[in-house]
């Protein structure tokens, strides 16, 4: 995973911009230097034999993105996709290469800046994701937001068989979509 999509060392910067989204009424949040765009949600292509949080692959703009499910990743109840679902575009690194990525959000609610004095390490119970997924929470308005680590929600090995898949697997159709 590249440094764009991992927040910065806290004690260098005073602030960060991150995209809050929410999942299954949780609020979450990336570092917006991670960010390469949010699209509404479009249909998803399945690719066969891929991990069973990858829902499958879009056409952006002539390349082939392959789409995650953070839901299934944090064994989070499923639902079907709304007038408010959306795919945020965001940069992994995958042997070494920076890699397009579509992760599903429930809805996009919007960039916040946020005082890193104020963002507090996860809490030791009580979360219904690994620990290891979260690189810190911060209290905005009403919510608090979850900040992602990014390189640790998605092992490499995992991320190895998505780009390995999604390349074999290229449908005809792309030229139409």
């Amino acid at each position: 995973m590249d440094d764009q999509t991992e927040l910065a060392p806290m004690d260098a910067i005073q602030s960060l911009q991150i995209l809050s989204f929410v999942l299954d009424e949780e609020w979450f949040g990336v570092e917006i230097s991670g960010i390469q765009e949010v699209l509404e949600y479009r249909n998803v292509t399945q690719v066969p034999r891929t991990p069973d949080f990858m829902l499958g692959v879009i056409n952006l703009r002539g390349r082939v993105i392959p789409v995650v499910d953070l839901r299934r990743q944090f064994e989070m109840h499923l639902s079907a996709p709304t007038v408010d679902t959306c795919i945020v575009i965001i940069h992994v690194e995958v042997d070494g290469e920076n890699t397009p990525l579509g992760i599903l959000a429930d809805r996009v609610h919007e960039v916040v800046e946020i005082d890193t004095a104020d963002i507090k390490p996860p809490p030791r119970i009580g979360n219904r994701i690994k620990t290891a997924f979260i690189s810190g929470i911060v209290r905005h308005d009403e919510h608090f937001i979850i900040l992602l680590r990014l390189s640790k929600v998605f092992a490499p090995e995992e991320l190895d068989l998505v780009k390995e898949q999604v390349s074999q697997e290229e449908p005809a159709e792309w030229d139409a979509v």
